[in-house]
């Protein structure tokens, strides 16, 4: 049960800064949530109704991508996101001169391969198309996948921020696209494979315990985690939010409603 006294607490916490960057807050006003549909809004959905009743309520604000609930929070148009990794958020900040910072690590979404047109990775021709998200993080994770799967060799075996040019071993000659994560559900028929974020093969009615021809396993490291700035990480009703999402309330929850398709972080 989330505890009245961490919003007393911290408040007090937060006055005694003065003037500095981080300032009292007025706990009583909804914190505003960025996050992409499946399953972060779904799951701070379930949320809600426990969150306002302890007082802390919240405002889930929807995004169909990457970047704008990063480029919102650093401008202080929402308060905390939900929706990435940490390699995602460090590649974020390295390229917009951001500071946002990890508050709590909550789950992971083992990344997939998935294909309409080939029932195994062996049926692949050569010459096969293949697309993959064009971030950075999520190209050199998708590209660890594929090493994994046996398709293709990398230069630097466990390196996730490889490229494409970081491929010495293409045995089967396969063509490699990069394209925006959020439209990869929508191409999968115009390719013979695609490496698909599970939030978006979710939202796009894909199961990836069973669609996925190749898929991240348990031991993935890329938590997707509630990203803060620094003058509100300690704000009581982020601290609160990471509680929760941290519950087992929460895992049971995700137990339940993504079967093994969304693991909860140790």
């Amino acid at each position: 049960m989330l505890r009245r006294s961490l919003l007393i607490a911290a408040a007090f916490a937060l006055a005694a800064c003065g003037s500095g960057a981080e300032k009292a807050v007025d706990g009583s006003a909804p914190l505003i949530v960025g996050a992409t549909a499946v399953p972060h809004a779904e799951i701070l959905e379930f949320l809600k109704p426990t969150l306002e009743a302890e007082g802390f309520p919240i405002e889930i604000k929807v995004f169909n991508d990457y970047v704008q609930p990063n480029t919102q929070l650093a401008e202080r148009r929402i308060d905390v996101n939900y929706f990435q990794t940490k390699p995602y958020l460090d590649e974020f900040n390295a390229a917009r001169g951001a500071d946002l910072i990890t508050v709590a690590g909550v789950h992971v979404e083992p990344l997939g391969a998935y294909s309409r047109r080939h029932e195994t990775l062996a049926a692949l021709p050569a010459g096969a198309d293949i697309a993959l998200p064009n971030d950075a993080s999520n190209t050199g994770r998708s590209l660890l996948l594929l090493q994994s799967a046996g398709l293709i060799t990398l230069r630097d075996g466990q390196n996730p921020l490889q490229s494409v040019r970081d491929i010495v071993g293409n045995p089967r000659n396969f063509t490699f696209r990069e394209i925006e994560a959020a439209t990869m559900p929508r191409v999968l028929d115009q390719v013979d494979l695609a490496v698909i974020n599970t939030n978006y093969a979710l939202d796009a009615g894909l199961k990836p315990r069973t669609d996925a021809l190749a898929i991240e396993g348990g031991d993935s490291p890329y938590v997707n985690y509630l990203v803060a700035r620094p003058d509100n990480q300690n704000d009581p009703r982020v601290q609160a939010l990471a509680e929760a999402l941290r519950s087992q309330a929460v895992k049971d929850f995700i137990a339940e409603k993504y079967d093994g398709a969304v693991i909860p972080a140790t």
